[in-house]
């Protein structure tokens, strides 16, 4: 038995050590892995390697993706779908995982769909915005990325008496910036998922201000609002603040996956390992109530995703 493994999309913490599962796991079943490059674009391009266990050597600890990744809007159309689908056949590819986020499973999808190829996915994204699964691979990471840049500007904000807005990543789902929020000890988390309240968010950081707190840190997903608008209407409303940003950007999605990025990717390579031994495909992998579980890819994606409203209120009683 063949099978195929592309990570797509944005890379994430977890990628790599999901890579080293899968190639270890199919050793031990006697089934080869190719490992396509550059994602859905390197599979029509007929990229690929033949990866074994000593190749996938040194690469749980490391962050990012081996096999590289990039965008593919060709993707989206149905004739390059059959071209990838029969380059598949052609090298005698039995099973693809897809390793990625909500771009990535629509495509598998539809190669499952639309030519029968058995296709697994399993969740690499830093965002956490696939609504099926708890977590996705690399959230954790990032998370503890941004807690880590919090802390150090906490030292700074604290000395020069400033607030500072510290920008996220999470275009529509504000996860990231929740879950660092609270770990961080921020006074003001802006998520896409609610509007903002300007006069609300600047009445709680004169108070802050008034009971002796002369700092403070505002987290804000990216998909919220502009980081100079945000400055902006607080400028605007209390002048007696001095106002800073820092936008962490790329530097969430790389560096060491945590020891949670690690056993997760770990233990969906095994699931997805086992799904495409046992014949299935059109499935996707992730962890529900913190056991590994999988569904359809259409149900899946069919979920909708929204904000954990009871982390969201624990968020503003904290940070009274």
């Amino acid at each position: 038995m063949r099978i195929g493994v592309l990570t797509s999309g944005g890379d994430a913490p977890g990628m790599n050590a999901a890579i080293r599962g899968i190639v270890r796991v199919a050793a031990g079943n006697d089934i080869e892995v190719f490992g396509i490059e550059r994602g859905y674009k390197g599979l029509l391009a007929n990229e690929m390697l033949l990866l074994s266990k000593r190749s996938v050597s040194g690469m749980i600890q490391r962050g990012g993706t081996m096999l590289m990744t990039a965008r593919c809007p060709e993707f989206e159309q149905y004739e390059y779908r059959r071209q990838a689908a029969e380059i598949l056949t052609n090298r005698r590819i039995d099973g693809l995982v897809v390793i990625g986020g909500d771009g990535s499973f629509h495509g598998m999808e539809a190669l499952w769909k639309e030519f029968g190829v058995r296709c697994v996915g399993i969740p690499g994204t830093i965002d956490n915005d696939l609504a099926y699964t708890d977590f996705t691979l690399g959230f954790d990471t990032a998370v503890n990325t941004a807690v880590s840049a919090i802390n150090n500007l906490r030292d700074t904000m604290s000395s020069h008496e400033r607030v500072v807005v510290v920008q996220v990543m999470g275009r529509h789902c504000g996860d990231i910036a929740l879950y660092a929020g609270i770990a961080g000890g921020a006074e003001v988390i802006l998520v896409p998922e609610h509007p903002i309240d300007y006069d609300e968010v600047s009445r709680k950081l004169v108070g802050n201000k008034k009971a002796g707190k002369q700092s403070g840190i505002i987290v804000l997903a990216e998909g919220a609002a502009p980081v100079d608008e945000v400055i902006r209407e607080i400028n605007a409303r209390t002048p007696e603040l001095t106002v800073r940003s820092t936008v962490l950007g790329y530097i969430q999605r790389g560096g060491a996956p945590s020891m949670s990025d690690r056993l997760l990717a770990s233990k969906m390579a095994y699931r997805a390992v086992e799904l495409l031994k046992e014949g299935k495909g059109g499935r996707v992998v992730g962890i529900r109530d913190n056991h590994i579980m999988d569904e359809d890819v259409t149900e899946a994606l069919a979920r909708p995703r929204r904000v954990e409203e009871n982390l969201y209120k624990l968020a503003n009683l904290l940070s009274i």
